[in-house]
């Protein structure tokens, strides 16, 4: 995905010291964020397949995703004071971080949630670095983002239709493509701007989704 490609050197690097810790039986490097990535895609797991099908039957709805927008901007807003008003921001995550915040990115199944913006306000309200809530967001994202994409794939695999796989592998490229400038732009905009503005935009939208 464009979050992989971007970050495909920490990845790397997560992922050689995850091995490394394991045969070691010892934390190397990284291994304790690569560690933390992966527990802290426990919660929205497990809560995923134990609501699926009632989230898609009983949230999917105009009125849900209004209110969603505007409480988790409203959250988000919150976040962003705390931190400012913080002495002083933590720069590295530690387990009790991570089971925040991963708790936390299981509300991401809410529709109207934003699954990078939920992280990163759990991360701004317990006292992270806006850098580190937003580094950590993105690459928390990598697993659910992978195993949805499975969990699709496989899905088409069992329609009894044909599938057009090529204009598939098309659209998937071309969405990838877009993504990736999407996330450099993201975060360039969030070193020049801040995150206020996103709290602004998801009030007004959530405004004019319940006007609407």
């Amino acid at each position: 995905s464009a979050i992989v490609f971007y970050y495909r050197l920490i990845i790397k690097t997560l992922i050689a010291d995850f091995f490394h810790s394991v045969v070691k039986v010892q934390t190397v490097g990284e291994s304790k964020l690569a560690w933390g990535i992966l527990l802290g895609t426990i919660p929205v797991g497990l809560v995923g397949l134990a609501f699926k099908d009632t989230i898609e039957l009983t949230l999917r709805s105009t009125e849900v995703i209004a209110y969603a927008t505007l409480v988790f901007g409203l959250l988000l807003g919150l976040g962003i004071l705390v931190n400012v008003k913080r002495a002083s921001v933590r720069k590295t995550i530690d387990w009790l971080d991570v089971g925040f915040i991963g708790s936390m990115q299981a509300l991401a199944l809410i529709p109207g949630t934003s699954r990078s913006g939920i992280t990163i306000t759990a991360g701004l309200l317990i006292g992270l670095s806006r850098q580190v809530s937003t580094q950590f967001a993105f690459l928390l994202s990598i697993p659910v983002i992978t195993l949805s994409a499975m969990l699709m794939i496989f899905d088409l695999y069992q329609q009894p239709q044909s599938v057009d796989w090529l204009m598939l592998m098309l659209g998937f490229l071309i969405a990838a493509v877009s993504a990736y400038f999407t996330v450099v732009f993201f975060i360039k905009l969030l070193d020049s701007i801040g995150l206020m503005p996103f709290v602004v935009y998801r009030l007004i939208l959530g405004v004019v989704l319940l006007i609407l």
